[in-house]
């Protein structure tokens, strides 16, 4: 009897010292406590607002930049380019439409019927016109080739009209556009039936394409309309275009342009950690402070959030994040908070506080401890 008692305490024992040491290791390695966290050991060394180059709207690549009152100022010192200036070659005055290859003409030559066409029908308006071949010329009765490409309706019938004389007396001609085939611009992403729109004498500005496409679909981003042309891509914000009085219809599109209109859910800032709601939170029309993040996430966790570890992570292209932090233990930091402008593809996080982590080991630890105790039990049975 006293053999086998000794033999549980033996084996209780070996349990109980079993139970220590892997509480032991838990607990010495609270770095390893599930979730997401920012270990501070391995970022790297607060910079101050020096830290930034000369005229230059973000920090150096890897840096951890405290946001102070410091760099708030000295990010709104940056001079800005304002909405119409990054439009600027794309403003125009509307000019009237000039013939162009593949245009089809109507042209009536009063008292003359023989040189006439048979008149177009609604079905096919193609027929009983002259188009306009790719040397820019037509073909007329009596004249033969003549050009009338880069000319406007106006010019082009005072032309012919010279033209004809010469073997008519006094002709009276009218002459018009039937169908507008020479110029178009390509619309893309949201609107509502994106495709090529055909420019015609209606000046083609780009809330005319955006009309004739539709108009913008609910997701449409309008801080972000991106004009490209002759291979060059020029970011059109409307929002800030209205905000600063300029009337987007300035803006003229011509042949060959393409607008892409992108949707808002590719310009999103991601909240994670420590919030109530963790989500990805899109920008609105290409503005979101870090405070009307935090706040429309639910603001940080009262239980579990670490005001004085809040972060924004921004990627760079490849190269190594930029890290921006902010201690919010004071409510002023709000104010620092919402002087503070995100950008697409952010990563604001919120790390856990100190006795969160403790907790998820604990939360560890007490499976592994009713597994021991249930061992021991058992022995003792």
């Amino acid at each position: 009897m006293f053999e086998l008692t000794s033999v549980r305490h033996a084996i209780t024992a070996r349990w109980r010292h079993g139970f220590l040491c892997l509480s032991a290791a838990a607990l010495a390695g609270c770095a390893n406590a599930p979730g997401l966290r920012m270990n501070g050991a391995n970022l790297p060394a607060p910079q101050s607002v020096d830290a930034y180059a000369s005229g230059a709207e973000t920090p150096p690549e890897g840096a951890l930049i405290r946001i102070t009152p410091e760099l708030i100022r000295h990010i709104h010192a940056q001079p800005g380019t304002s909405a119409a200036q990054q439009v600027k070659h794309l403003l125009g005055t509307p000019k009237p439409y000039t013939i162009g290859p593949a245009d089809v003409l109507n042209i009536v030559v009063w008292g003359h019927p023989d040189v006439n066409l048979p008149p177009a029908t609604a079905v096919n308006s193609d027929v009983g016109g002259y188009t306009v071949n790719t040397e820019g010329t037509i073909q007329f009765p009596f004249v033969g080739n003549i050009k009338l490409a880069g000319l406007t309706e106006v010019q082009a019938r005072k032309a012919l009209s010279t033209q004809l004389g010469k073997y008519l007396k006094d002709p009276q001609l009218t002459l018009r556009i039937q169908a507008y085939r020479s110029s178009r611009v390509y619309l893309d992403g949201e609107v509502r039936t994106p495709g090529l729109q055909p420019i015609n004498d209606i000046p083609m500005t780009l809330p005319e394409a955006l009309s004739r496409a539709g108009g913008l679909t609910p997701l449409a981003d309008r801080s972000a309309v991106a004009v490209t042309r002759k291979g060059v891509t020029t970011v059109v914000n409307l929002e800030r275009l209205t905000a600063e009085g300029i009337n987007p219809n300035r803006i003229l599109l011509v042949n060959g342009d393409m607008v892409r209109v992108p949707s808002r859910e590719d310009s999103k800032v991601f909240v994670l950690g420590e919030v109530l709601k963790p989500s990805a939170t899109p920008l609105r029309y290409g503005r979101l402070t870090l405070n009307e993040a935090l706040g429309e996430n639910g603001g940080i966790n009262p239980v579990s959030g670490d005001p004085k570890q809040i972060y924004v992570v921004r990627s760079q292209n490849g190269q190594n994040p930029q890290i921006f932090h902010l201690d919010a233990t004071s409510p002023t930091a709000y104010a620092l908070a919402e002087g503070f402008a995100l950008k697409a593809r952010d990563v604001v996080y919120v790390d856990p506080a100190p006795l969160v982590r403790w907790n998820r080991v604990i939360s560890l630890i007490l499976p592994s401890a009713q597994v021991v105790n249930s061992g021991v039990n058992t022995v003792d049975r």
